[in-house]
């Protein structure tokens, strides 16, 4: 067959596109063709465009532009670029400028600046219209004016947005500019609020993104308007941005400025709730969507617990996964603070900040309820669809009760809410939960409520129709297709890892139709190959794209003909693709179909056909595919035969070489039709007759006849049975001076030699002809699958028994997913060998293959698929594999997990071992062992082992990890080292009745001897409980005493190696009654009162003293004081008339003593005369210099946690306090706070840093005098 032309599609690879420009403007158009030195035409409305001042033509390499300048109205017309016979047409639109109020300039006035965050205060009058009128300003320069773009020599920004100030109330725009220049596409730009809260989805009312591009600075302008700012939307802000190779991102911080208290500011709503969004629904976020009807609010953070962990299955689309459920208020009250960042990032918590400060609030305890015996939970929260039920007790069974939500009393309506009481109970069951169900709820009892939010779960979205794998062609469109279990599911779409988004070509466009979503790729090229994932919160599937570049096969060409008068031509090709059209041409010209010559198609096959051929047929004929590089060409020969008649007899003669062909084979496709004509001539008329020669030489005889206008036909069998002409599929039809041999649709039967013979009286002619039937293959054997990996395997199979009568080119392999319909070609060019590397697959997924076989004549049909296998591999080899402990006769040995375990899991792990010197590898377990470390037992002392170790699973075991060294099986001396906790090197505090646990480690080999002692002396074993083990000892005391006690020593002993360590231990218990209490002095309305110190302390600080006072008549007693330090004191206000008693209890810091100690005698409050005179007495000087009655001690700290340093004094006049560090006064320094009471003085640091640490003095300062005191403070840092 010739060989196809390839001619290129399109001469350009890139495009101009219709552009807009503003009236005045410049407009660029640049288009690029494939080849570099091809002459570009540019034409204006059909008319060819010359170079010129209005028209700048430029062309560099395979580069071309038009540059049109000064553009104006006339200029909104058609062009077009002409390269060779490609011609591709846009638009130039034209817009009207803007009118701008221009300001006029001022001498004194400086050149105005634009900031990129202008404030617009509502709360300021003016304040608007000076921001608007800034802007014009702006606007109004011209572009000689403005100042030069500068260039961000690290990232991508040319400016980034700077921090804001804004009032309540005000509007505020941040403006980021990004240089677009080298860019191809416009860049990617999000808008972050805190970590991790996208913007892009809070634009409503309070929060608009805007972006353009000035193209006479080729900068894309990005910004965000905040408007009517709240004190909520204060806080630090990111900005990123991206391109197709490059990312930057900038920080910046906005502060909102409460406004200034007005009479008619509503106090009240700053502590309103979130606002409600339909029934009940709130809104979520900083900043409310457009779409949900109503302005943003407040944050609301019921939305945060709506996150969901699914398991996920290791098939990745073979099984659905049900989505369990998590708590994350019940996590993040059980979880310590150090794990909170960890647990806000796991879940998706968005503001952890909100979040702990409502988890603080829902901790604080509550005050004790004089109605309520148990209130409601903080928090509850259930499935969409699920009922729930809000269950209080009464104090008071008979108290009515009111159900709220959102402050809105529930009225009974229907099986929705169901209201009981049982006993002191009151229940509230709601039915059939829904997201308008998600929402405040409160009890009313009375004056008193009980709070509690009610947050519903979405049900996770399961994915019921999973993606195919899909091979397209380059300019196709490609839909890829999932259906989940509910309408109206978010679904995320991924190629290779990364999220898709709408860009601005429309490259990806998303499509929703009930429960199915689309993701539909436009005109996809190469870049689209790769592994597109469609993820839900409850699932995900993926599926594979192969873009291919279009290339059509051509399976039998056209071929050159010769055709006498009134008979038929037909020429024939087949491609490829079915789908592929295409057009006949004549001598250049597209051939019209009509009654004599017809076209059609069927499948793979393009035919012309014509009848009753005459002289001007004669012609040359191609056949162009659509769409394709290819030109099938062929001639077409009128034969003109004259015959002389001639008086004379004359021998018959087969004039087969006037055909120009030769002869002796002739090869037919199997199915098609062969048609022989073989010229004859002889005086008179020659008989014909047509026979079929066997391979035993026998003759069938086909046709037997003189040359008659109506022929006879035979079939090819081995009866000499004659048919008629409309029975037969092989006849013979005879002319006076030929005779045509036909075949219709002919099969490997038809094979063979036939001979024709011409006789008449004047001799005999015979010539033999042999016909060859050729077919496609028989379909190969089914392929065998080996070297399966982790996402490739070796496909192997073997040539099809029957080649149809022609080589075998090569073999197509194709493959699918088992429980796909859809087979997915995995070459282009044909296979020469019998194997195959087959790459790309998804591991844990079954497939099957499939073999055809290619010759000459086409494809065979597919062979029966392959034995499902699945792509899996071995894990890789255990990590930090180490030896953990030696002894005489064991080691232990300990490692981690592979860092890739597959699909297949992980069955276990093998341990063997080798002797030094040795190859043979032992096993030092009988079978895989699950655990990640293991004892070997039974070793001989001495021996140097190797040791090593793999992970095995379904594809086998792993590489190894061996140690490094060998080692050698004897118990090494390791010295004695205890290692006292942090917490055990200071005083041990414990009250009486509390359990005592103290565990402290150590290290030491052999095991080494530990030994407890109490002050000096052997601990009873009675009293205190102590357990020992290999690596610690632990001290257990069930029921602390005050006799427990004590200095504790523990020693760990090794041979005559020793270690040993103090812990102090003090229990403390409630302090005993003051002693000696007497009342000192009575006057006017004041007692004063007098005591000392308890005899029993409690084995603690005494912390101070709660002075009572009782009236003699109703002995009902009272507080005077509480906290009280110093052991005097003067009751005052006492009632004239009234006869007291007081008693006093000491306090600690397990809290009040038991007894109080109180006076004996009373005192009474005497009633004035009504000429009472006071006496006189000299005026006492109370004044006193101030003095220290508690030093500071000093301290050590742990860095980042608070401390405080304290100290007593006193004086009179009161004295003034300064505190110094280093001699440096703290008083301006925010990071010191400074606290007095009582005379008790406290300095507290706030998380404090080693720079913190030095020596801090505390100085008093009265009229009478000054004192000071010091103390040092060392700042440790945590190992």
């Amino acid at each position: 067959m010739p060989e196809p032309v390839k001619k290129p599609a399109s001469a350009f690879i890139k495009k101009p596109k219709t552009s807009d420009v503003v009236a005045g403007g410049v407009a660029v158009f640049e288009a690029e063709t494939e080849k570099t030195g091809v002459k570009v035409k540019w034409q204006r409305n059909g008319i060819e465009i010359t170079a010129s001042e209005k028209y700048v033509i430029k062309s560099e390499g395979n580069k071309h532009s038009l540059t049109i300048n000064n553009v104006g109205k006339d200029d909104d017309v058609t062009y077009a670029v002409i390269a060779g016979s490609s011609k591709v047409k846009f638009e130039l639109k034209v817009k009207e400028p803007e009118k701008i109020e221009e300001v006029p300039p001022t001498e004194s006035t400086p050149e105005p600046t634009v900031s990129n965050a202008s404030i617009d205060a509502g709360s300021e009058p003016g304040s608007k219209n000076l921001v608007d009128a800034g802007s014009k300003v702006s606007e109004a320069l011209p572009t000689e004016v403005q100042q030069e773009v500068p260039v961000d020599p690290i990232g991508i920004f040319v400016m980034r947005p700077q921090d804001g100030e804004v009032t309540v109330g005000g509007n505020i725009t941040f403006t980021a500019k990004v240089a677009g220049e080298s860019l191809l596409k416009k860049p990617s730009v999000k808008w972050f609020k805190g970590k991790w809260m996208d913007l892009g989805s809070k634009v409503g009312k309070h929060l608009q993104l805007h972006e353009s591009y000035d193209r006479n600075n080729k900068v894309y302008i990005f910004e965000m308007h905040i408007i009517e700012a709240k004190t909520t939307y204060a806080g630090g802000y990111r900005c990123e941005a991206s391109t197709k190779d490059k990312f930057d991102s900038c920080n910046f911080s906005l502060v909102v400025n409460e406004a200034p208290a007005t009479a008619d500011m509503d106090f009240r709503s700053a502590f309103r709730r979130a606002s409600m969004v339909g029934g009940g629904r709130r809104m979520t976020g900083a900043f409310a969507s457009a779409d949900g009807h109503d302005e943003g609010r407040e944050l609301d953070f019921s939305a945060l617990l709506r996150k969901r962990s699914f398991l996920r299955s290791v098939h990745r689309n073979e099984a659905k996964t049900e989505a369990q459920p998590v708590d994350v208020w019940e996590i993040l009250r059980n979880a310590p603070p150090s794990e909170y960042e960890k647990i806000a990032f796991q879940y998706g918590i968005t503001d952890l900040r909100g979040m702990l400060k409502r988890l603080k609030r829902m901790k604080k305890e509550e005050k004790k309820s004089t109605a309520f015996v148990k209130r409601l939970d903080p928090a509850y929260q259930t499935d969409k669809g699920q009922k729930i039920k809000l269950m209080v007790e009464l104090a008071n069974p008979d108290d009515e009760v009111k159900w709220l939500k959102n402050g809105q009393e529930i009225q009974v309506s229907g099986s929705k809410y169901i209201f009981e009481s049982l006993g002191n109970k009151r229940i509230l069951t709601i039915n059939h939960c829904s997201l308008a169900d998600d929402a405040a709820y409160q009890c009313v009892v009375g004056e008193e409520k009980s709070f509690t939010e009610l947050f519903v779960r979405e049900p996770p979205i399961l994915i019921t129709h999973y993606l195919e794998d899909q091979v397209v062609m380059v300019g196709e469109r490609v839909e890829f297709e999932i259906e989940v279990t509910e309408e109206g599911a978010a679904v995320k779409w991924e190629k290779d890892g990364v999220e898709l988004t709408r860009e601005e070509a429309f490259k990806y466009r998303f499509k929703k139709d009930g429960k199915k979503h689309y993701l539909i790729v436009n005109e996809s090229t190469k870049e689209d190959n790769g592994h597109y994932k469609a993820k839900t919160n409850g699932g995900e599937s993926v599926a594979e794209l192969i873009v291919q570049e279009k290339k059509l096969e051509v399976y039998q060409s056209i071929a050159d003909m010769t055709v006498k008068a009134r008979d038929q031509a037909v020429f024939k090709c087949e491609v490829s693709d079915e789908n592929v059209k295409g057009i006949w041409l004549k001598n250049g010209k597209e051939v019209i179909p009509n009654e004599r010559i017809k076209i059609s198609h069927i499948g793979r096959i393009h035919k012309l056909t014509i009848d009753d051929v005459t002289p001007e047929d004669e012609a040359d004929y191609s056949f162009i595919p659509e769409g394709f590089a290819y030109n099938l060409s062929a001639h077409l020969r009128f034969l003109e035969i004259k015959i002389d008649f001639v008086p004379r007899q004359e021998p018959p003669k087969i004039h087969l070489d006037c055909l120009g062909q030769t002869p002796d084979t002739i090869i037919v496709v199997a199915g098609n039709k062969l048609r022989l004509d073989v010229p004859i001539s002889g005086d008179p008329v020659p008989t014909v007759i047509w026979q079929k020669v066997n391979k035993n030489n026998d003759i069938v005889l086909i046709s037997d006849k003189s040359t008659d206008p109506t022929g006879t036909c035979g079939d090819l069998d081995n009866d000499n049975k004659v048919l008629s002409d409309s029975e037969g599929r092989v006849r013979v039809e005879m002319y006076e001076d030929h005779c045509v041999f036909t075949i219709e649709g002919a099969e490997k039967e038809d094979e063979g030699v036939y001979r024709v013979t011409l006789k008449n009286p004047a001799g005999e002619d015979t010539a033999d002809i042999t016909v060859k039937v050729i077919d496609v293959p028989d379909p190969p054997e089914a392929p065998r699958i080996t070297n399966v990996g982790e996402d490739n395997c070796t496909v192997l199979w073997q040539p099809p028994k029957y080649d149809g009568g022609q080589p075998v080119l090569g073999y197509i392999l194709e493959r699918k997913k088992k429980k796909s319909y859809r087979w997915m070609r995995l070459n282009f060019d044909l296979l020469k060998d019998m194997s195959y590397e087959a790459k790309r697959m998804i591991e844990g997924v079954m497939y099957e293959m499939r073999i055809y076989a290619v010759n000459s004549v086409g494809m065979s049909r597919p062979s029966p698929a392959s034995q499902p296998f699945m792509p899996i591999a071995p894990p890789s080899e255990p990590t930090h594999f180490s030896i953990e402990e030696v002894s005489d006769t064991s080691v232990t040995l300990k490692w981690r997990p592979p860092e890739r375990i597959g699909a297949g899991g992980l069955d276990g792990y093998n341990i063997e071992y080798c002797k030094e010197g040795s190859t043979e590898w032992i096993p030092a377990l009988h079978g895989l062992i699950e655990r990640t470390s293991v004892l070997v037992k039974d070793l001989v002392t001495g021996d140097k082992l190797h040791f090593r170790i793999t992970a095995v699973n379904l594809a086998g075991a792993s590489l190894p990890a061996i140690t490094k060294e060998a080692i050698t099986v004897r118990e090494i001396l390791q010295r004695p080292k205890i290692w006292l906790p942090r917490n055990l090197r200071q005083i041990l505090m414990k009250k009486v009745g509390d359990t005592i646990n103290i565990v402290v480690p150590f290290q030491g080999k052999p095991r080494p001897k530990v030994i407890w002692t109490k002050d000096g002396q052997p601990i009873d074993s009675k009293e205190v409980g102590i357990r020992n083990s290999n690596k610690d000892t632990i001290l257990f005391i069930r029921k602390a005493e005050r006799h427990h006690s004590g200095i504790y020593e523990v020693e760990v002993q090794i041979e005559n190696m020793i270690d040993k360590v103090t812990i102090t231990i003090q229990i403390m218990d409630k302090p005993g009654p003051p002693q000696n209490v007497k009342i000192v002095d009575v006057w006017g309305f004041n007692v004063a009162l007098e005591w000392k110190p308890p005899q029993d302390d409690g084995n603690a600080l005494i912390t101070g003293y709660t002075v009572q006072k009782a009236d003699k008549k109703t002995m009902e007693w009272y507080t005077v004081f509480d906290h009280y330090r110093r052991t005097n004191c003067v009751a005052s206000d006492l009632i004239m008339g009234n006869e007291y008693y007081f008693r006093i209890f000491t306090e600690n810091v397990c809290g009040l003593s038991e007894n109080a100690a109180t006076t004996k005698n009373s005192a009474l409050i005497k009633k004035t005369g009504t000429d009472y005179k006071p006496p006189k007495y000299k005026e006492h000087d109370f004044s006193e210099a101030p003095k220290f009655t508690h030093p500071l001690s000093d301290r050590s700290v742990i860095a980042g946690y608070n401390a405080t340093l304290s100290c007593a004094v006193r004086g009179s006049p009161k004295p003034k306090i300064f505190w110094f560090k280093n001699k440096m006064d703290l008083s301006g320094d925010a990071k010191y706070r400074m606290f007095s009471k009582h005379g008790v003085l406290t300095l507290e640091i706030r998380k404090p840093s080693p720079f913190d640490g030095g020596l801090y003095t505390c100085k008093a300062v009265n009229e009478c005098g000054e004192a000071e005191i010091e103390c040092r403070l060392d700042v440790r840092v945590p190992q």
